[in-house]
């Protein structure tokens, strides 16, 4: 009913890819982040009520809204269309047996190029250009240690990437995404 991406699952089984990556770093898409668009009031009521349930149906959500649910039928799809707005389980993957880990890489040259070729990879969920110690900062799941550890070696061989370090996820204990929208 409210599925922005309904496509490919990947091995990890944790999100669903809308695009293959190879092709998604191929058309400038790198995934479900996108440069800000400017969004309404009615927009920012929508996204606020999918955060605090993403269950919670479109009549339900119209009739709180004041608009009729075509209506937020057709925000919902414009917002995910325009990658503003994606509804999924969120699962802790370490609850699930996974290892996670935060990698912060350094580049020599521009990070964007690492950027699009870590962005395709199925394991990184989160992948940042940043300011400071790191020129990038990567999320990655893997399904165990050895798995982890092959992740790190594969992104030491990227051509432009200089150094790694790798901060393993020992216990999460807070993960929200209700931070609301920009007035």
């Amino acid at each position: 009913m409210r599925e922005c991406v309904a496509r490919g699952t990947n091995r990890l089984a944790l999100r669903r890819a809308a695009v293959q990556p190879a092709q998604a770093v191929l058309d400038g898409h790198r995934g479900p982040v996108s440069a800000p668009r400017r969004i309404d009031a009615l927009d920012q009521r929508i996204i606020e009520a999918l955060q605090s349930n993403g269950r919670e149906s479109f009549r339900a959500i119209a009739a709180r809204v004041g608009v009729s649910e075509a209506t937020v039928r057709a925000r919902y799809a414009r917002l995910c269309d325009d990658d503003i707005l994606q509804v999924v389980a969120v699962t802790n993957p370490l609850g699930l047996g996974f290892e996670q880990a935060l990698i912060g890489l350094k580049t020599a040259g521009s990070p964007q190029p690492v950027a699009d070729v870590l962005a395709s990879w199925p394991e990184a969920d989160y992948v940042v250009v940043t300011a400071g110690q790191f020129d990038l900062v990567v999320e990655v799941v893997a399904a165990d240690r050895r798995d982890l550890l092959h992740l790190t070696n594969r992104m030491r061989e990227l051509e432009g990437v200089v150094s790694t370090e790798t901060f393993l996820y020992l216990d999460l204990v807070k993960q929200l995404y209700d931070w609301g929208t920009r007035p």
